[in-house]
């Protein structure tokens, strides 16, 4: 069976999605375990005045608490944090979030590319960054980050996304190491939490 490429040592998962997002994230949040050894982070492009629901919406779905994050905050381990509306979501060298409403980066704040950029100076090899649907190429600077940092990549398969752009062009860059349909790509992060037992997270298996 093939297998999906994973961090050998899991510390943070960056997941991007704009259009079609929620749908994509209704599916793969849930599927996370409780007891995940890892922090989760989630940018999803919606109207800068809109206030976001999404913690609220996620969290009875989530066996793993969801939360927005705030400035200055820990970030900690087996915990959902959604990037607020108009505010860039960065890692800090010392594992605290910080926002920053700076220049809107590919037409977005909060932007895939700045969490992915910053993820990956902090957690490196033990990073995982996952780019949904999407209409424009937000992530695709992101996971070339990543890659060049030593983590992992997958992007949904853009013939099951609502909007293929962004997953396809994160996919064009060459920095993807797995190009999965969403319930292949939930049952690989529910293979995660069998890897902090004790599984080799390197060799998780995909699941038909």
């Amino acid at each position: 069976m093939d297998k999906t490429p994973a961090p050998r040592r899991l510390e943070a998962i960056a997941i991007g999605a704009s259009a079609g997002g929620i749908e994509a994230l209704g599916e793969l949040l849930p599927a996370l375990p409780a007891g995940l050894p890892a922090a989760i982070a989630v940018v999803l492009h919606i109207a800068p005045s809109q206030r976001s629901m999404l913690a609220d919406i996620f969290a009875d779905r989530c066996a793993l608490p969801v939360l927005e994050a705030s400035d200055k905050q820990p970030i900690e381990p087996g915990h959902v944090y959604f990037a607020p509306p108009d505010y860039h979501l960065l890692v800090e060298s010392d594992r605290t979030w910080s926002l920053t409403q700076d220049e809107a980066v590919n037409f977005s704040r909060p932007s895939i590319d700045v969490l992915f950029d910053t993820a990956a100076d902090v957690y490196g090899e033990a990073l995982l960054g996952i780019v949904l649907s999407g209409y424009n190429n937000d992530g695709s600077a992101g996971v070339h980050a990543i890659r060049r940092a030593g983590g992992v990549n997958w992007a949904q398969d853009p013939d099951t996304a609502f909007a293929p752009d962004m997953p396809r062009s994160a996919i064009a860059t060459g920095a993807v190491d797995a190009v999965l349909p969403l319930a292949r790509m939930a049952a690989a992060m529910a293979a995660l939490g069998r890897a902090s037992a004790g599984e080799p997270a390197d060799k998780i298996q995909k699941e038909q």
